[in-house]
């Protein structure tokens, strides 16, 4: 295992796979698996802290979206953590798989984002690579460091997988689940076994009960399982949106990309004073 640093990035390389994470927002900008990207980075992603980035696995708390009212109204859309700078804390494992930690609590965040969201927290974010099983881990930890006040969060890991080509793809493991449509402001439960992608998507899947396999071509290539997060937002920006996004290129990039976005979304998390709540998400490459 190696670990290599600059005064921006974090670079993680174990045998064959390698993984690299902006300090900026804690964002995971590359994860390669025997030399292979497999996440979707836009070419002209801010990657200067200027604005959240545009690829790879943004980190969205305390709020998806944006609340109309509540603690989080103020704040603004997916909330502060993918536009914070994170400490890096250092490696927590070497072998047989690599782990590192990142930290964020209020002495992170901007004034502005600390008066948006006034509640005393510790966010730690473990990224572990395991090279002989070709799987990456994204995982958080969210503690309520107040006496006496509970607070209300979402969490979501919005990662843009990469794909040769998305006509080839058909997501499985969300049949019979309920889907919020966002496009054609809708709720309904999907029929289908295999989810494919034609235009514009954008749906979260409630409650959605095991592993979402992305496969190409009628074979796995890649596969994420969840642990204590409940929903799946895929999304696809399609010809329009993308045109309409400054810092989505090339605008044809939609061809070669899928977000398959694990979160509690569709609900709460409710965080009891003194409590912690652990979640995450494990990316197998199929290769």
């Amino acid at each position: 295992m190696s670990v290599s640093q600059t005064d921006s990035t974090v670079t993680v390389t174990l045998g064959a796979s390698e993984v690299q994470i902006l300090r900026y927002g804690a964002t995971v900008l590359s994860w390669k698996v025997d030399g292979k990207e497999q996440l979707w980075l836009s070419e002209s992603a801010k990657l200067d802290g200027s604005k959240a980035v545009r690829g790879g696995i943004p980190l969205v708390f305390p709020v998806f979206g944006k609340s109309s009212e509540g603690p989080t109204a103020a704040l603004p859309q997916h909330g502060f953590a993918r536009t914070s700078t994170w400490e890096y804390l250092g490696q927590t494992s070497e072998k047989p798989v690599a782990a590192i930690q990142f930290g964020l609590g209020p002495e992170n965040l901007s004034a502005e984002a600390k008066k948006q969201w006034d509640y005393n927290f510790t966010l730690i974010y473990t990224v572990t690579l395991d090279d002989a099983n070709k799987t990456l881990e994204t995982r958080m930890s969210v503690e309520n460091a107040e006496q006496d006040k509970p607070f209300d969060f979402n969490i979501l890991f919005h990662t843009y997988l990469r794909v040769p080509e998305i006509a080839s793809v058909e997501v499985t493991g969300l049949q019979a689940t309920e889907v919020k449509d966002k496009v054609t402001v809708s709720s309904y439960v999907e029929q289908a076994a295999k989810v494919t992608v034609s235009g514009e998507v954008d749906r979260v899947y409630e409650n959605v009960p095991g592993p979402v396999n992305v496969d190409v071509d009628n074979k796995p290539y890649l596969t994420v399982t969840r642990d204590n997060v409940k929903d799946v937002v895929v999304w696809n920006p399609w010809t329009d949106k993308a045109e309409g996004l400054a810092d989505f290129t090339p605008k044809q990039g939609f061809h070669h990309m899928i977000c398959i976005e694990a979160g509690d979304v569709a609900q709460w998390q409710k965080l009891a004073a003194g409590s912690k709540w652990e979640g995450g998400q494990k990316i197998k490459a199929h290769l």
